[in-house]
């Protein structure tokens, strides 16, 4: 299978070159030239089959340059329990009668990015050596939170590698702050932006698009990669959590075998839910993907309405991981629905880039309605419902996933739709303490992030990832900050490209 560029569709790579490059040069970004098929016969077969294999399984459908060797290579090492806290890898817990929560934050940094991100490395490493490359791969991040605690721990110390990560200053919560600055590993780098997390991806997008900079690494033996969902080795292993909760369902009994479920994911750059949408293509029985955002709610009004518009007010919210105005997947989203049209990709994007907004045409407006549900809530919201389901179900959820329930909530309200339905739970309620604290308690903790954590314990029938009970201890070894218009001179001057 090829891969082509969302502006340049004569653009054709293998996975391999996709992985390591990131991003196309032309600034697109990969994509399969088609999505393979998945039959139900395949899904109970997987119903068998552990977390690794499942993945390993979808793997061969979209990485066909890789050998089956060198798929169970990469699985067996980062599906396992020596990265995560469950043998099941992703666990799926019955909210309510029909509804599930689907546990994406059993791994090492207690968050879905785990997911993606203990797998990417020994992909990159191996397409790397796949196309013989003899360059040191520099890994760029921007994060919201998540991606860049779960990037720095996937790549810490990986032989031929360096990332380094740029987060917005205030823009992560205390417990995600603390997980970059304190990250270990002698190839890490970590460092804040005065600005949003719009500014961190703009600028890292600059970066690698720059012929000056990108002529000096060259010159240098070395060369840009992403961690983010730009990434097409971030994406794919997104696509094999939704179809392994499928299986797992099935061989539970909760569904038969062709039931359709509905999928409900808080998201901010639409990644996450772009991946179930990879999942319904291939054949798995998916009813109604269901957008869920907070107040930055660009993706809402543009499902309802066909208009991308960035114009608007940024909002920093309890659920930081989805303050984002750009969402960057939804080029791919774009890019399929238009039949792989890249002419109107380009002229999309260059509208979003020059004017801050474009506009679908209506052919294309019709399928998102059909594909999609957009809905937001506010904090207050996001508080109310982290308390109802603490009181109605004894469940404790972190603020993101508080907003795909109350999203969800709304959803059947508006429609009457009683299918089965898997909620993608994103993170633990522990890197977001002192807001489900005081959801749960009906006040403002003074105690501190750490005193929280024991409280919240105390609350809660989830154990402290031990992740996140050490972090007090480690000292940080990442402090101060640049302008968002210095990333480009820091990322020379880091590099030795000064």
């Amino acid at each position: 299978m090829y891969y082509k560029s969302t502006r340049n569709s004569d653009i054709k790579v293998e996975s391999a070159v996709a992985i390591t490059q990131g991003i196309s040069e032309d600034g697109g970004l990969f994509v399969p030239e088609s999505i393979p098929e998945l039959t139900m016969d395949e899904i109970k077969y997987l119903s068998g089959l552990n977390y690794s294999c499942r993945a390993a399984y979808v793997f061969k459908k979209y990485l066909t340059d890789f050998t089956d060797a060198e798929i169970q290579y990469c699985t067996d090492n980062a599906y396992s329990t020596k990265n995560f806290e469950t043998e099941n890898i992703a666990e799926i817990a019955e909210l309510f009668d029909g509804t599930y929560m689907l546990e994406l934050w059993h791994g090492p940094t207690c968050a879905f990015k785990d997911m993606a991100l203990q797998i990417l490395p020994y992909f990159l490493t191996t397409s790397a050596k796949k196309i013989n490359l003899d360059k040191k791969i520099i890994i760029l991040v921007a994060t919201s939170g998540d991606t860049g605690k779960a990037a720095l721990e996937g790549f810490k110390d990986v032989e031929g590698t360096q990332i380094l990560v740029f987060y917005p200053e205030d823009g992560v919560s205390p417990m995600q702050k603390r997980q970059m600055t304190t990250q270990s590993g002698s190839n890490v780098g970590v460092c804040a932006v005065k600005g949003n997390f719009d500014d961190c991806q703009n600028g890292v997008k600059a970066i690698f698009t720059d012929k000056e900079i990108k002529e000096k690494m060259n010159a240098a033996g070395l060369m840009f990669s992403s961690a983010n969902s730009i990434n097409w080795g971030r994406l794919v292993p997104q696509i094999v959590y939704y179809i392994s909760s499928y299986a797992s369902l099935a061989e539970s009994g909760e569904i038969a075998l062709g039931d359709k479920i509905n999928v409900v994911v808080p998201t901010g750059n639409f990644g996450n839910i772009l991946a179930a949408y990879y999942a319904k293509k291939m054949g798995l029985p998916i009813n109604k993907l269901i957008c869920a955002s907070n107040v930055n709610k660009v993706l809402t009004d543009f499902i309802e309405t066909g208009v991308y518009d960035r114009n608007r007010d940024f909002y920093a919210t309890c659920s930081p991981s989805m303050d984002i105005l750009i969402s960057s997947n939804l080029e791919r989203l774009l890019y399929m629905l238009t039949d792989q049209n890249d002419a109107q990709i380009r002229e999309w994007f260059g509208s979003l880039a020059e004017t801050g907004r474009y506009e679908v045409t209506d052919d294309v407006k019709k399928v998102l309605k059909e594909e999609f549900f957009g809905g937001y809530c506010d904090d207050e919201q996001t508080k109310a419902t982290i308390s109802e389901i603490y009181k109605k179900y004894s469940y404790t959820c972190d603020t993101h996933t508080a907003v795909a329930v109350k999203v969800y909530e709304d959803y059947k309200k508006a429609t009457g739709d009683e299918t089965k339905t898997l909620i993608a739970s994103t993170a633990s309620p522990y890197k977001f303490s002192a807001s489900v604290l005081e959801a749960i308690e009906g006040k403002k903790s003074d105690l501190d992030e750490y005193d929280m954590v024991a409280r919240l314990a105390e609350l809660s029938d989830i154990p402290v990832p031990s992740a996140l009970a050490d972090l007090k201890n480690k000292e940080r070894r990442f402090t101060g900050s640049i302008e968002k218009s210095d990333m480009n001179s820091y990322v020379m001057k880091d590099f030795g490209l000064a």
